[in-house]
């Protein structure tokens, strides 16, 4: 099952947390994770933090869940996504994370360290919850933070993911059996389809033999005129 702890990709701040004061490009940041207030609440709130605001922290401030150092890249301007383009691994594991169902906590996994692997990202901590463990990986270029329950997938388990992570990627993001769910087609109902009434408009095979012959008797028929007035030209 997707871990209780709700969490959605958290970009990274433009000024410091606590001072409120802009971070410069280049700039080494402390990014943090915290607890999220919010009663009722079991996810988590990031925070951008300049180095010396970060070590000034007394020791009764709240306790992060996880942090780390990185650099301070400005967030470029993103380009408003094609919706018929295919879906890269990135992509998809952005859209999975945010949409947290259970059934694609494999798939995330696989994706996380397929990306972790072309050093799109890179893996800054991880953390034992009570509902597993928890892989924290940042987007080396934007910043971005997500985060990975390990589902621990079994050795004889993973070729079965990855085919079907290649089957996500190759198929735009959605598995057809899974189109075919949110999209059913009725078998019960008695009004033709706009196909089955053109069809319906349309000559059968069985009447295409006759519609042939008849042309070629046309045809036969404007050759012998033609042929009988040459003669009578000739005449």
């Amino acid at each position: 099952m997707a871990f209780a702890d709700t969490w959605h990709i958290r970009s990274r701040a433009r000024q410091c947390a606590a001072s409120e004061q802009p971070f410069t490009e280049g700039e080494k940041i402390i990014t943090a994770l915290f607890p999220d207030p919010e009663p009722g609440s079991s996810g988590y709130l990031r925070k951008d933090f300049k180095t010396d605001v970060w070590d000034a922290r007394s020791d009764e401030e709240e306790k992060p869940f996880s942090f780390w150092r990185s650099t301070f890249v400005p967030p470029e301007s993103t380009e408003k996504e094609d919706p018929m383009k295919k879906e890269d691994p990135e992509t998809l594991l952005r859209r999975l994370i945010d949409e947290d169902e259970d059934h694609t906590e494999n798939v995330r996994y696989i994706l996380a360290v397929m990306l972790e692997r072309k050093k799109l990202l890179r893996e800054t901590d991880s953390q034992r919850t009570p509902s597993g463990i928890l892989r924290i990986y940042e987007h080396r270029k934007e910043g971005d933070v997500f985060i990975v329950r390990d589902p621990d997938i079994p050795l004889d388990q993973i070729e079965t993911v990855q085919e079907e992570v290649f089957a996500l990627l190759e198929s735009g993001g959605r598995l057809p059996e899974a189109e075919a769910e949110e999209n059913p087609e009725s078998g019960d109902s008695e009004e033709p389809s706009e196909s089955e009434e053109s069809h319906a408009s349309e000559p059968s095979n069985s009447d295409a033999p006759e519609a042939d012959e008849a042309d070629e008797a046309d045809e036969a028929d404007e050759a012998d005129e033609a042929d009988e007035a040459d003669e009578a030209n000739r005449g």
